[in-house]
């Protein structure tokens, strides 16, 4: 009986893989593929969370593909039979996104030795939320003497070409955009105040970023001197001795949520869930809320300790008191037009 041409093709990029990763079995037909973010994000990963996942799993081969989230689920969509990657990593928005495409699959809820240790928020069925991600003003204490106390702080003539944003296609530039919204007037159903604050803060934007990556190197080549950023991703910068602190302004910083999925139709599944599993376990989480990752925990069984307790909460209980958390699935119904409008007005 002859072999069809797919049959064939799909032989050839499994020995294909098998070449290129030795250690692969024909089990694993090609290696688990994570779509991280990028930045901050993809270094912690490749220094905690992948290492302990191939020392727990034989030395299994993954291969990260870093992404912004609706990047990751334009790119699952297009091959929805047979996708390229295994697990997403997503922020509140694009998840429900992903859950409402049915590019994801339930977690194996079961089976997980770690999901029952979660506080109760980061109990999502359809992916666990491994991690939360706080965004308030971040600034170069060299050159921004006073530090900021307010997001209108951005507006003040003093920063006139030297503020950075993102693009409204990450998580950090929408979020920030309905907070703007909601200081005049605005909700999660209504920016349009926030673009007509905007528009007023051209002359003092230096630079709108494609994602907070990008943001946080402009720190790095001495761009800007304020923004909204990530408050793990300024670690990281602070540890490399840039010049940057981050300060929660006093309409409150905002929290999400940051949630892990197993691509519906994964030739991995099995290995995407042990990888999410690690990506769970007390034991990766504590090191990834160390310097410099200081990504905040959401397994219960993690006590928050250093940095993240001393500026940002004493516990998950008390971050999820004290921040700001959005309706993603109010700002999902109007977003794709909101950007586009950014692009248009703002981000050309």
């Amino acid at each position: 009986m002859s072999l069809s041409r797919r049959s064939l093709f799909g032989s050839a990029l499994t020995l294909a893989a098998m070449e290129l990763f030795p250690s692969l079995s024909r089990a694993q037909a090609r290696p688990l593929v994570y779509a991280t973010f990028t930045g901050s994000w993809e270094v912690a990963t490749k220094d905690v969370v992948v290492p302990a996942f191939r020392k727990a799993n034989d030395n299994a081969q993954i291969v990260l593909d870093p992404m912004l989230s609706m990047d990751q689920i334009a790119k699952v969509r297009a091959s929805a039979a047979n996708p390229s990657i295994d697990v997403m990593l997503h922020d509140p928005g694009p998840a429900l996104v992903a859950i409402g495409q049915g590019l994801v699959e339930p977690y194996p809820v079961e089976k997980s030795k770690y999901y029952s240790s979660l506080i109760p928020a980061a109990q999502e069925p359809m992916g666990p939320a491994g991690f939360f991600q706080v965004v308030g003003l971040t600034y170069n204490p060299e050159t921004v003497k006073t530090p900021p106390t307010s997001w209108a702080d951005l507006w003040n003539p003093a920063y006139k070409g030297r503020v950075g944003i993102t693009n409204m296609n990450s998580t950090l530039g929408t979020g920030f955009m309905v907070e703007i919204a909601k200081m005049h007037g605005g909700s999660e159903k209504d920016i349009e105040p926030a673009f007509k604050q905007i528009a007023a803060l051209k002359p003092n934007l230096a630079a709108v970023a494609a994602n907070p990556g990008a943001l946080a190197s402009l720190y790095q080549q001495g761009q800007i001197d304020i923004s909204p950023g990530n408050f793990n991703a300024i670690q990281i910068l602070k540890a490399q001795g840039v010049p940057v602190e981050f300060v929660a302004p006093k309409e409150g910083a905002i929290a999400f949520k940051t949630t892990m999925h197993i691509t519906k139709n994964s030739p991995n599944a099995e290995l995407a869930f042990k990888l999410i599993e690690t990506a769970l376990s007390p034991e990766v989480q504590a090191k990834l809320m160390e310097s410099p990752y200081l990504i905040v925990p959401t397994n219960a069984k993690v006590q928050m300790k250093g940095e993240v307790a001393k500026v940002l909460a004493k516990d998950q209980e008390d971050l999820m008191k004290k921040f700001v958390f959005q309706d993603w699935k109010a700002i999902n119904q109007s977003r794709p037009a909101w950007i586009d409008r950014f692009n248009k007005e703002i981000a050309t």
